[in-house]
C-alpha cells in the first residue's frame, strides 16, 4: 500500500485537489497539507511520518519540507510535480497535469 502526501503553500487548491483524484486509485491512501502556518490542514511530524511517498508542488517547498522536518523525511520518497500555484481547486488544467505527473510516484 502506498501513502501518497501531497503537499503545496496553503493546502487550498492543489494537494487537496491532487488527494481528491489520486484517492480512489487501488492499494493507494492520500492526503493533503500545506507548509504555511495559515494552511487549511498545517502539515505535521505525524503526517510525514505515515507517508511513503511526498508530493511537493514546487522545488521551494522541497527546500521547505527539508529545513523544518528534516529528520521526519529521512527515508522518504520526495517527488517535486512542478506545478505552480496558478490554478484553482479540481480545475480541469490542473487535474490534466497531476494526472500527467502522478506516474513519477507510482
Amino acid at each position: 500500500m502506498k501513502r501518497i502526501l501531497f503537499i503545496c503553500g496553503k493546502a487550498k487548491q492543489r494537494s487537496p485537489t491532487a488527494e481528491h483524484i489520486f484517492a480512489e486509485l487501488p492499494n493507494v491512501e492520500t492526503d493533503s497539507a500545506g507548509l504555511s502556518t495559515d494552511s487549511d490542514i498545517v502539515l505535521s511530524s505525524e503526517q510525514i511520518e505515515w507517508a511513503s511517498d511526498i508530493v511537493v508542488m514546487e522545488k521551494s517547498q522541497l527546500r521547505r519540507l527539508k529545513t523544518k522536518y528534516g529528520k521526519h523525511t529521512t527515508g522518504k520518497r520526495i517527488v517535486c510535480f512542478d506545478i505552480a500555484d496558478n490554478y484553482d481547486f479540481m480545475q480541469e488544467e490542473l487535474i490534466a497535469l497531476l494526472k500527467q505527473r502522478i506516474g513519477r510516484v507510482l
